[in-house]
This record gives structure tokens, C-alpha cells and sequence, in this order.
């Protein structure tokens, strides 16, 4: 496991997958990512830490916020 809601140094190009709890489907996903150069780390308005990575599964940039853990 490489984090669980904190900043860790992430590789650019590696592949990961990320499980958080969704409150639209009221369950926890996990979900195939990476981390590119577009994915950050920030703090929204309200304070929760967040983590924007590319959803391989979506195809898409997902943001996770709050709570999420990683595994390589």
C-alpha cells in the first residue's frame, strides 16, 4: 500500500489502483489509474485533501477526495 489519504511521491507513467468511498453509489470502487502530468494533489476550499489522477477504467481525470487508499 503507498498511501492512504496523504501525499506520497507518485511516478509519472506507473499504473495504480485506487479504492474511495463514493457517496453516489454509497460503496467503496476501485479503480485502475495513473499518474500523469496532470495529476496533483491540492486542498479543496473546505479543507479535504484531494488527488486528481487519470481513471484508466473512465478514461478520464477522476478527483478523489477526503479518503482513498493506493496499491502499486
Amino acid at each position: 500500500r503507498l498511501a492512504h489519504n496523504r501525499k506520497v511521491k507518485m511516478i509519472t507513467g506507473k499504473q495504480f489502483k485506487i479504492t474511495y468511498y463514493s457517496n453516489k453509489d454509497a460503496k467503496h470502487i476501485t479503480r485502475n489509474a495513473l499518474w500523469d502530468s496532470k495529476s496533483k494533489y491540492f486542498e479543496s476550499k473546505n479543507g479535504n485533501n484531494c488527488m486528481t489522477y487519470w481513471d484508466i477504467d473512465a478514461n478520464g481525470y477522476r478527483t478523489a477526495t477526503k479518503s482513498w487508499s493506493v496499491k502499486s
